[in-house]
This record gives C-alpha cells, structure tokens and sequence, in this order.
C-alpha cells in the first residue's frame, strides 16, 4: 500500500496578546478607546446644551452617542482589569462593535450636520449664534469620532 504523507501541519501563529492595565493606552487599536470617550462624550454634551430643537435628528445622535459611551467605557474598562484573558475571540468582538459603531455614528455625525443648517435659520432669532455654535461643534466632535470608531476598526486588521 502506498501510504502518501502530507505536508507538514499547519501551524496557527501565535495570536498577539491583547493588553491589559495601563498597556492599553500604548497598544494600537485599543489606545483609540480614550478618545473616542472623550470626543463621543463633548458630542452629546453639545448637542444637549442646544436645547434640542430638533429631536428626530438630534436624539438619535443622542442615543448613538450616549449608548456608544457607555459601551466604549465597559469595553475600556473590561481592557483595563484584564476580563478578556487574551482570547482571540475578543479581537473579533472589539473590531466588530467599533465598525458598527462607527457606521452609526456616520449616520449620527450626518444628522447632526442636518440639524446644524436647520440651526441657522429655523432656530428662535435670540438664540441663533449660541445654539449654531453649539451645534457646528457637536457636528465636528461627531465626525472625529467616527473617523476614531473606523480608524479602530479597521486598525485590527494591519496590526
């Protein structure tokens, strides 16, 4: 019999060590997570300081960035006390929660651009400079965050 022997088995590379502590903050993707906080928290501190006059388009920049938060800080945190053990399957979880985060918060950063140009007209005369204001930063803060969620994103894949 002819027993025909195959290649050498395939061996897995070792996965890279997703860090944990104060590592975090050096190790790219994950040191993106500080400022996506801190750029996703000025974007629903601004928009709540409009009034909302607008609260179709501006609560769901509201929920998108609110929820974003508290998801990115438990994710932060989780990072932090080292709960994910270095399995790989969290590389998977982080990369798609920041992509899909990131596509919502596109949507979010073009409705609160929408809103911004109904604030310059469609907001009472006394309040048109404060609130435009406002509204031009959250727009510019919801854009960066964006930019951060897709950058983290996409960052697991040419690490």
């Amino acid at each position: 019999m002819d027993t025909k022997t195959s290649g050498p088995a395939s061996v897995s590379p070792v996965p890279d060590n997703i860090p944990s502590g104060l590592a975090v903050f050096r190790t790219i993707p994950y040191a993106f997570i500080l400022p996506e906080l801190i750029f996703g928290c000025w974007v629903w501190i601004l928009v709540a300081a409009t009034n909302v006059y607008f609260p179709l388009l501006q609560g769901w920049v509201m929920y998108v960035s609110v929820s974003s938060f508290v998801i990115s800080l438990l994710l932060l945190l989780s990072y932090l006390f080292g709960f994910h053990k270095n399995y790989d399957s969290w590389k998977i979880l982080d990369s798609l929660y920041h992509g899909a985060t990131g596509i919502f918060y596109m949507s979010a950063a073009v409705l609160q651009a929408n809103a911004t140009i109904h604030s310059e007209t469609e907001v009472p005369n006394e309040y048109i400079p404060r609130y435009y204001q406002l509204n031009v930063a959250a727009t510019f803060f919801a854009f960066i965050t964006t930019m951060l969620y897709i950058l983290h994103a996409f960052s697991h894949y040419y690490h």
